[in-house]
């Protein structure tokens, strides 16, 4: 095997960043929407590079045969600080 080509390759490493996920659940009375969005502000005031989302459940809470609440599970991925 040629050195040569494994040190070209390895050149571009260094814009190569690594993100975590982290799970997190959020409520809102008005939207499934509202909750996400209430999640991801919260996420942001603890995680820093916050870089997306992804919605992995959704339900709702039933009084008396109305939607009381709107709940998303969703994983957040952020990108960790060299």
């Amino acid at each position: 095997m040629d050195d040569n080509i494994d040190e070209a390759d390895s050149e571009g490493d260094d814009d190569m960043s690594v993100a975590k996920v982290s799970e997190i659940s959020s409520t809102s009375t008005k939207s499934f929407e509202d909750a996400v969005t209430q999640g991801l502000a919260r996420a942001n005031k603890t995680l820093r590079n916050v870089r997306g989302a992804w919605i992995k459940e959704q339900q709702v809470l039933v009084s008396k045969g109305k939607i009381t609440e709107y709940q998303v599970n969703m994983m957040v991925t952020f990108v960790i600080d060299d």
